[in-house]
């Protein structure tokens, strides 16, 4: 029976990755409230190599239209002002010799509707995963009973996983909601 435990955890750990990256996409994506998480994929070249932005910098969000960086080193205000410009963020960071300061502006109605739709897309690629790793884990269990599992125990173990299954897809689209929610608030 501890084969089929197996089976099962290894498809939920493939199932719990899944929402991790969800969270993880969701996180990067602006609501039109400043969240310092928007800035986690730049990287600025410090010393000769790339490091993320929060490494050479404090990066803080005093007020829900404002994101400020305040570099460590007064040499690297030109570095993070030119990787933020080349960056997707899409917002033109203003230095006063101190700090750097982003103002997120207010979404457009238009603008809210395109982040709802790329995060459906985000959350069909979740989705995606976890029928994956559900299909594996059936498969690995087909394999199993062609290797002397009792039918049954196979059975039983596909209801279990497909039961794993309905709980993150619920997770999922739970996530989904919330952010969809988060967005669409103006």
């Amino acid at each position: 029976m501890t084969d089929v435990k197996v089976y099962l955890d290894e498809a939920e750990e493939k199932m719990q990755m899944a929402e991790m990256y969800l969270d993880e996409q969701l996180s990067r994506i602006r609501a039109g409230k400043a969240n310092v998480h928007i800035l986690d994929g730049i990287r600025v070249d410090s010393y000769g190599s790339m490091v993320p932005l929060n490494n050479v910098a404090a990066v803080t969000t005093p007020d829900a239209r404002t994101i400020t960086i305040k570099p460590w080193d007064k040499s690297m205000f030109r570095v993070i002002e030119k990787a933020i410009m080349d960056s997707e963020v899409g917002i033109t960071p203003e230095n006063n010799g101190e700090i750097i300061r982003l103002g997120i502006p207010p979404l457009t109605e238009e603008r809210r509707k395109q982040l709802a739709k790329q995060c459906s897309k985000e959350g069909e690629t979740a989705k995606i995963s976890v029928r994956n790793a559900r299909r594996d884990g059936i498969d690995a269990l087909k394999k199993a009973q062609k290797e002397g599992l009792p039918e049954d125990a196979q059975k039983d173990a596909e209801a279990k996983l497909q039961k794993i299954h309905d709980k993150y897809i619920k997770k999922i689209e739970d996530i989904l909601a919330a952010k969809e929610k988060e967005i669409m608030t103006v």
